[in-house]
């Protein structure tokens, strides 16, 4: 189970629209190795699931392999805004350790 907050889904709503994507049907969160800390979560818009990808949220959904469910079980994905930079949190209670950057992380 991954936890999308309304906060996130509005921005990656304006993110699909910002960047033009009318087709776009959901944002696909892979694990990538690399980064900091060993992992790094990658987001790109997709525009449908694949066979075997887990779906989660609704507007828009989150497409997740099963490869990387196993990483990000749990997740809750929020938006955070600010003086300090804005963009999508990944609360992860899987990670172990996590970088300043925030999208890189540690099992």
């Amino acid at each position: 189970m991954i936890t999308i907050t309304p906060a996130a889904s509005t921005h990656m709503r304006h993110l699909i629209a910002e960047n033009g994507k009318t087709d776009v049907k959901g944002i696909r969160l892979s694990v990538m190795a690399g980064g900091c800390s060993g992992f790094s979560y990658d987001l790109d818009f997709e525009d449908s699931p694949e066979l075997d990808d887990n779906v989660f949220g609704d507007d828009p959904r989150v497409f997740v392999d099963d490869a990387s469910l196993g990483f990000v079980q749990g997740l809750t994905l929020d938006f955070e805004g600010g003086l300090n930079g804005a963009g999508l949190r990944f609360d992860n209670p899987k990670a172990t350790a996590t970088c300043g950057c925030g999208t890189s992380f540690s099992v």
